[in-house]
């Protein structure tokens, strides 16, 4: 094995969702918008928001130019704060490439995440950083597993992919000969129903990933 392709949210980091309703609450307030309302219309945008800027997503929800730059300040500042590594993530990390293993991340995010991106603890560990906001793809369109491929030198048999299940991401990367595993948390069902029928390898830890390419 080639290459190590990861997902991001609730593969390497947890998506607080508490704490990203929360954010909504204040952002709802900021305009005297109805909270639900707000957080339904953000919700619907969110296939959009994947794939394109905050501002116009922010602007679809109500936002006034005058508070876009606010607003992106609130959110960069949100996912500064939340990108906090799974236990083990980072060490494992570190020993996939001491055993020579080329590292990619594919992420289906908005952009925020890319801009804050070099100061957060994941910096410098990745041969390769693939965020759907900024190249205008989401998994599971093969155009983006392709693109860490090439970013990585690696032909898609040669790379292994772990996630969540989120997007068909898995069932995504096979189809493209990749191996993939699933990862969910240890004692409970993966969250997404896609993932639940999941055949293939699956770890419930970052770390057990290791055994798996060894």
């Amino acid at each position: 094995m080639r290459a190590v392709i990861f997902d991001l949210w609730d593969t390497l980091v947890d998506y607080p969702v508490e704490q990203a309703r929360e954010l909504e609450r204040e952002w709802a307030e900021r305009i005297g918008a109805d909270r639900e309302t707000f957080h339904g219309r953000w919700r619907e945008g969110r296939a959009v928001r994947e794939i394109g800027s905050l501002a116009d997503s922010f602007r679809s929800v109500g936002v006034p130019d005058a508070l876009l730059e606010e607003f992106a300040d609130m959110r960069r500042a949100f996912t500064r704060g939340v990108l906090v590594p799974r236990e083990g993530a980072l060490e494992t990390l570190r020993e996939l490439r001491r055993r020579g293993h080329r590292l990619g991340l594919i992420s289906v995010c908005s952009e925020d995440v890319a801009l804050v991106w070099e100061e957060t603890p994941f910096a410098g560990l990745f041969d390769s950083t693939v965020f759907s906001a900024t190249c205008g793809l989401r998994k599971p369109d093969p155009e983006i597993y392709l693109l860490a491929c090439r970013e990585l030198c690696a032909e898609p048999h040669e790379c292994l992919f772990v996630g969540d299940g989120a997007n068909d991401e898995l069932a995504g990367a096979e189809r493209l000969g990749m191996r993939s595993i699933l990862i969910h948390r240890d004692g409970e069902e993966p969250f997404w129903p896609e993932a639940r029928e999941w055949a293939g390898a699956r770890v419930t830890s970052i770390p057990e990933v290791l055994e798996l390419c060894a």
